[in-house]
């Protein structure tokens, strides 16, 4: 077991990756590890004609994973867009991996990404004592990205403020770094592009201006369509997080995971399930990346506190942390859903105890 706490995608499916490239035998992109249609088998997951078993990255629509990957065969950007917790970066990494064999080429946004982050930087003690020159000068993975030929990614594309956001026109409409300090420009080589992910939920969100829309591709990523696939892709994760943490704990029952997956489902969609009583929605979002996390604490819990048998009162703190975002409008919300959901169901006392008690 490796001692590193989270391995890049590259690394953790690497026997899928070399047992996809042994059979893949069609035409690759230049500078492609796969073709199109073995990166969407990666992504998808499927048999191939050994019999390996490549597992499923992405449980949802193909169709919108081979509309990303044919984006990337053209000189336009692709835009993971969608509500937080949509899998947009677990699909931009894997989409990076299975194209390039690298994920690591990353710039991530935040309120304070500046230009330097994107464009290059200077190691300013040599710009000091040499002046301008290409010894001084700090690559950025899009500098890299662009000399080598690989994907590189930007998440949270919507959190960086619209003037960096703009330093991107040149790069994705010329697909040139011009460098005017060294009178240099960058050119990119074939199998360079950009995958960005951003959300319309977060507060902070600087909207995309027109020039830059127009130079991506943009794929919506819906939540899950139906509680099967939902409870589906929790199964997955949570079973990867186990394997990787080494939690001694006993795998969760498949019960704990839907009754997790349907109180959020039920709250974000502010109907039950069977669509006879409306809820209350809280102001969060209660996506399926939340219903792992809970799942994912609960398991720590059961295995240093608890049995080691994955339990609702394990479960109730993670539930209550990621509905009550506000104190006052999701207590209430919570409570309400409590009395007039949980309470009801007659296999559901537990979960119902352990939620009153805190």
């Amino acid at each position: 077991m490796s001692a590193i706490l989270r391995q890049n995608a590259e690394e953790l499916f690497a026997q899928e990756l070399e047992e996809l490239q042994k059979q893949d035998s069609g035409k690759r992109p230049a500078n492609w590890k796969l073709t199109p249609a073995a990166v969407v088998t990666y992504l998808v997951g499927g048999k191939l004609k050994n019999g390996f078993e490549v597992t499923p990255k992405y449980i949802g629509n193909k169709r919108l994973m081979e509309i990303a990957v044919a984006t990337l065969t053209t000189d336009r950007a692709l835009l993971l867009y969608g509500l937080p917790g949509t899998a947009k970066s677990w699909v931009s990494e894997h989409l990076a991996a299975g194209i390039s064999g690298d994920s690591a080429m990353i710039i991530q946004g935040t309120a304070g990404t500046g230009e330097e982050a994107i464009r290059y930087g200077w190691n300013y003690a040599k710009l000091l004592a040499e002046g301008p020159s290409e010894r001084a000068l700090v690559e950025t993975p899009m500098m890299r990205g662009m000399k080598d030929g690989k994907i590189v990614r930007i998440e949270e594309l919507t959190r960086i403020g619209a003037d960096v956001q703009d330093t991107l026109i040149t790069i994705l409409s010329e697909k040139t770094l011009p460098v005017p300090e060294l009178n240099i420009a960058v050119q990119a080589v074939k199998g360079f592009n950009v995958i960005a992910t951003a959300n319309n939920r977060d507060k902070g969100v600087n909207e995309l201006s027109s020039a830059l829309k127009r130079r991506f591709n943009t794929v919506i990523l819906p939540v899950p369509d139906s509680i099967e696939e939902e409870i589906d892709i929790v199964k997955r994760r949570v079973t990867s997080f186990e394997k990787v943490m080494e939690l001694p704990a006993e795998p969760p029952a498949l019960q704990e995971i839907r009754r997790i997956v349907t109180i959020f489902r039920e709250l974000r969609n502010g109907v039950t399930l069977d669509g006879k009583t409306k809820i209350k929605v809280p102001s969060g979002t209660l996506s399926t990346a939340e219903a792992i996390s809970v799942v994912n604490s609960g398991l720590a819990m059961a295995a240093y506190f608890g049995d080691g048998q994955l339990k609702a009162t394990d479960l109730a703190a993670g539930i209550l942390g990621s509905v009550v975002k506000d104190p006052v409008q999701d207590k209430l919300v919570w409570q309400e859903y409590l009395e007039t959901v949980v309470k009801p169901r007659e296999d559901w006392k537990d979960i119902y105890r352990a939620c009153r008690e805190l």
